[in-house]
């Protein structure tokens, strides 16, 4: 009987992959095939912090998105919904990416735009955002 559900298993992912049900990397389809760098603003969670999502996902980045422009290639948003087990915390309430070609697309784009950004801040969080400039590297 396990061999039979391992098999059939086996032939829906091997099915999926060949059909192209189930999603490719990033890079591969995308825009980002050509995007290096990816800007992570990180909220992590605390007693008593507050965390506007809807704002965040229908106005901030929205806005952010227009004020950056052609530069910025994608940008995403994940919202913390758990930590590793039931009983741990979720570490990050939001986690938001922007995704560039360049870091200079990147730094090029936010200068005249930082304090319009950061100001906005203010209406969906009262958390100090964390921010790591990668290199996508796979």
């Amino acid at each position: 009987m396990t061999t039979r559900i391992v098999s059939i298993a086996g032939l829906v992912v091997l099915t999926g992959l060949l059909t192209g049900f189930f999603p490719k990397t990033i890079a591969e389809n995308t825009p980002l095939k050509k995007a290096v760098i990816k800007v992570t603003i990180l909220y992590p969670n605390a007693a008593g912090k507050k965390f506007d999502m809807d704002y965040y996902s229908n106005t901030h980045m929205p806005m952010v998105a227009g004020l950056l422009g052609d530069s910025l290639k994608l940008f995403e948003i994940d919202k913390g919904i758990a930590g590793r087990t039931p009983a741990d915390p979720i570490p990050y309430l939001a986690i938001g990416y922007l995704y560039f070609d360049r870091l200079s697309a990147y730094q090029n784009s936010f200068r005249p735009h930082a304090e319009k950004i950061r100001s906005d801040i203010a209406n969906y969080t009262d958390i100090q955002p964390v921010i790591q400039i990668s290199e996508v590297v796979r």
